[in-house]
């Protein structure tokens, strides 16, 4: 058994000039207050808005880099603006709005260069339900409510994918078929479909296919451009595989010039509309002004009041889910660097909040565009900035043309889309490694498709706590067989804190499997950080209950805390409790024969 050893490690110093400068480096004794407190705002402040560390050395080299990952990521961007607006049930330019001011905050307040701010499939099902209800305002007022409540969250140092994958895909089927009816929710949409299959429209359909395997082949080509890096290919090869990924990267933008230019072409020279068309997309600069704090919708009024009472649980929900999005996909570009957490939220909910002002749907990171802007070659924040600029450029000169965009080519780009989110390889991991988890996965999926996303995440977490609290009730026990010479000893392992839910299991467990006459029976406690006052209190019972039985009982290798926390309720807990070497502490040992009981294995 290995001792545990509390001694403070010490810096190794050689020469007396090193440990010269080493002193100099660290010591902070001789510094003024003033001084301190001057480097320590200045470095604050440069923590708060990095921009400040990064633009004094910003190069030409870097911004032709940024310009190349803001233009591509734009051109995903504008596209994917228009379709999330329509999922959310919002005229198309509120989606260009959208990409506008995240960006722009994001350039001068985000502390990771890769990530995109903007509209997301998740957030624009999330709103849906109250623009229906509300109107475009009820959209915009949630904008500026999530980002106040993030912006706060970062004052204040705080720091079901799959699901709504598929709602969002299956919305679409009305639009990719060109059939009538409501398809906001997954049960609406199935029942939309079958009630009207028989008024699928013909060129939607074709047109929606088609632009589904467009975009799916040109994607799944980007693997073959990822091949460039094996140094085992020819330079030509190198070059080809570099293009074949570059247009990958524009596939969303093809699909929609391509879908475009047909809807166009057949309207103006054959004067015929084969395919629905998105429509008039509103021209210009959004209107600035202040978020609505009351609005009017199909003849009802709404004060601020009721605007609260309307979004109810989303107001929770948004801003939840917005971090979590744009921290998961910060972490999974920070290449191991360190997270600031705080930033983070700062710079979503300032976003949030500026883009209230111009008429936005609620926004946060979006992985597909960060990857787009990380494969891009992206240097610094700064190609947010170039985004928000092209999109300000497509809304001022562009939005004719967005309105032969058809609909059924929107809606094969969001299914493409959704296909990538729908994390099922989850479930094949789960499966191989820990089946249970498959339940609360389970759970959270149906609950979310079948009620709603916020229902379901409710339902999930419920769920996971349940889990975690079974798990808390149920710990891992491993149970070790000593035989010495002169007695028997039990020696049992849990492999994890101790609360009172599990204080009778761990007894209980104890006095069945440990049932040898004038054994002794040893707790290790080196996996054990805490323990509760129940169990406290357990173990001065379970002590009454082996001495009853004439069994011997031992606490070792607990740790101090742990030891003033049981010794404090018990006293004479004391002298049962024992640290160092095991062999010292239980003398005699001759062999050890291991075995498997029901509770735990070795």
């Amino acid at each position: 058994m290995r001792k545990r050893s509390t001694k403070e490690l010490q810096p190794e110093l050689g020469t007396e000039d090193q440990k010269k400068v080493f002193r100099n480096t660290i010591s902070v004794d001789n510094w003024s207050p003033s001084k301190r407190n001057k480097i320590d705002w200045s470095t604050r402040i440069k923590n708060r808005i990095p921009i400040i560390k990064w633009l004094p050395t910003y190069t030409l080299s870097f911004f032709l880099h940024d310009f190349l990952a803001g233009l591509t990521v734009a051109l995903t961007a504008i596209p994917q603006g228009i379709a999330y607006a329509v999922v959310a049930g919002l005229p198309s330019q509120y989606g260009l709005y959208s990409g506008i001011m995240g960006g722009v905050f994001y350039f001068i307040f985000g502390g990771c260069k890769d990530i995109n701010v903007g509209p997301t499939a998740i957030m624009a099902l999330l709103v849906q339900p109250k623009v229906a209800t509300m109107g475009p305002d009820g959209a915009v007022l949630i904008t500026f409510l999530s980002g106040f409540f993030l912006f706060a969250a970062g004052i204040l140092h705080l720091g079901f994918t799959t699901a709504a994958a598929l709602n969002i895909a299956c919305a679409q089927l009305k639009s990719l078929l060109g059939i009538p009816g409501p398809a906001n929710q997954f049960l609406e949409a199935w029942k939309s479909f079958f009630t009207n299959v028989h008024q699928i429209k013909l060129w939607d359909s074709v047109l929606g296919t088609t632009t589904i395997i467009f975009v799916f082949a040109l994607r799944e080509l980007r693997r073959l451009g990822s091949m460039e890096f094996k140094p085992q290919w020819s330079k030509n090869r190198n070059i080809i595989g570099r293009a074949i990924f570059f247009i990958s990267l524009g596939s969303n933008a093809f699909a929609g010039v391509a879908g475009g230019s047909i809807a166009f072409i057949a309207e103006k020279y054959y004067n015929a509309s084969p395919v629905a068309i998105t429509g008039d997309v509103d021209q210009g600069f959004p209107p600035l002004s202040l978020p609505p704090f009351s609005t009017n919708w199909n003849g009802t009024h709404f004060s601020f009041p009721d605007m609260l009472a309307q979004y109810g649980t989303l107001l929770a929900f948004c801003p939840l889910v917005a971090f979590l999005e744009h921290i998961a996909i910060v972490k999974a570009f920070s290449k191991g660097k360190t997270i600031d957490a705080t930033q983070e939220l700062l710079a979503s909910g300032m976003g949030n909040m500026a883009g209230s002002l111009l008429r936005s749907m609620p926004m946060t990171g979006s992985f597909t565009r960060t990857a787009l802007n990380n494969a891009s070659g992206v240097r610094t924040p700064a190609s947010g900035l170039i985004t928000s600029i092209l999109v300000i450029a497509a809304l001022t000169l562009l939005t004719g043309i967005f309105k032969y965009i058809p609909k059924s080519t929107l809606a094969a780009v969001i299914m493409v889309s959704m296909y990538y989110l729908c994390e099922f390889h989850v479930i094949r991991v789960m499966w191989r490694t820990k089946k249970l988890d498959l339940i609360p996965f389970f759970v959270t999926l149906m609950s979310s498709l079948f009620l709603s996303l916020e229902y379901g995440m409710i339902i999930g977490i419920a769920t996971n706590l349940l889990f975690i609290l079974y798990d808390s009730a149920r710990p891992k026990l491993y149970f070790e067989r000593i035989t010495l010479e002169t007695q028997t000893v039990y020696m049992i392992r849990p492999k994890g804190s101790l609360f009172f839910p599990s204080a009778e299991y761990l007894r209980d467990e104890i006095l069945r499997v440990c049932c040898e006459e004038k054994s002794t029976i040893v707790l290790d406690g080196e996996y054990v950080r805490t323990v509760d006052a129940t169990h406290a209190k357990g173990f001065g019972q379970l002590l009454d209950d082996l001495d009853a039985r004439n069994q011997r009982f031992l606490l070792w290798n607990f740790n101090e805390s742990v030891t003033e926390i049981c010794t404090g309720d018990n006293k004479k807990l004391v002298t049962y409790f024992k640290n160092g070497d095991f062999d010292l502490v239980i003398q005699g040992y001759a062999r050890r024969d291991s075995f498997i009981p029901n509770s735990g294995e070795p």
